[in-house]
């Protein structure tokens, strides 16, 4: 397991990433002052994102069907706990988008590469009424 989303779990069986990229931005206020350089203010975090990237190829990999699984889970307007594969909670997250580009395509018009990229967003507040039911979430 590489990660898991809710009891979608991100392995070479269904959504094998390459790439996993956070950032997490901390907000301060700026206060002109007359003379001198503004003053600023600590106001606490702000957005904490993950972008994930990774090539899919359905023979060897998992395929489109995870994918539409992930959207679903996205539609649902529901935040999910996110494990790292090493068992850390890294809190609560939703999906906010997911990109996908498919190639190198055979007769029947299936893809046999599928490029994609997956941002998740912690969810900030503290109560649990958005949270996904964790049955919805299994492929």
């Amino acid at each position: 397991m590489l990660l898991s989303l809710g009891l979608f779990v991100f392995e070479l069986k269904t959504v094998p990433y390459e790439t996993l990229k956070r950032s997490t931005e901390y907000r301060w206020s700026a206060t002109n002052r007359f003379g001198k350089a503004p003053a600023h203010q600590y106001l606490g975090p702000g957005n904490d994102t993950l972008t994930i990237d990774g090539k899919l190829m359905p023979e060897l990999t998992g395929g489109p069907v995870h994918l539409t699984k992930l959207r679903e889970m996205a539609a649902s307007g529901k935040a999910w706990i996110l494990t790292a594969g090493n068992g850390d909670v890294l809190g609560k997250w939703f999906i906010d988008r997911i990109e996908d580009t498919r190639s190198h395509m055979v007769s029947n018009g299936l893809a046999r590469k599928i490029e994609f990229t997956i941002s998740l967003t912690r969810y900030g507040n503290d109560d649990n009424e958005q949270l996904g039911n964790l049955m919805d979430s299994k492929p």
